[in-house]
């Protein structure tokens, strides 16, 4: 195997494994850490029963749903980059733009969540808990590294083929 094309293959697999951690994170931070810190001294047992006793749904389904299409994308470009043979730089900013993508799709998933909550324990959105920001500064980090990245990559000469 060209030393190229093992090195997307790293690139996919550990852009893979960093957005699904993300996801996997995101998912918990919406469905358990939100809620007990919202409702401190509850369980989430709790904070559930009340919820739905309240009329309120948790939004779980839609929470992984969202957070899921996340996924689905990193493992259709990691496919993409691998059977393409991409190189290794355009596989990094593909991962880096998911990444990016990462901070609205945690938005999103926790809108429906958050309001819930909110709407059974008159608490304030969960958008400025401690537990939050970490996902919006690791999709601008992700961000302005795609930005560095791309025009690093546009700016580096390129080898040019010549037949005869």
């Amino acid at each position: 195997m060209d030393p190229t094309r093992r090195s997307t293959g790293w690139v996919a697999l550990i852009g893979t494994l960093a957005i699904t951690a993300y996801a996997v994170l995101a998912a918990l931070q919406i469905i358990v850490f939100t809620p007990l810190a919202a409702v401190p001294g509850h369980t989430l047992n709790e904070i559930r029963a009340e919820m739905a006793a309240a009329g309120e749904a948790p939004g779980d389904a839609g929470v992984l749903i969202i957070l899921g299409i996340g996924v689905a994308i990193a493992v259709t470009v990691a496919v993409l980059v691998i059977r393409t043979h991409g190189r290794p730089v355009l596989a990094a900013l593909l991962f880096l733009a998911v990444l990016t993508m990462g901070a609205p799709a945690f938005f999103i998933a926790s809108f429906g969540p958050g309001m819930s909550l909110s709407d059974t324990f008159m608490v304030s959105g969960g958008v400025t808990l401690y537990g939050v920001a970490p996902f919006y500064i690791v999709s601008a980090l992700a961000g302005m590294a795609c930005i560095v990245l791309g025009i690093s990559a546009a700016i580096r000469p390129h080898p040019v083929a010549v037949t005869i």
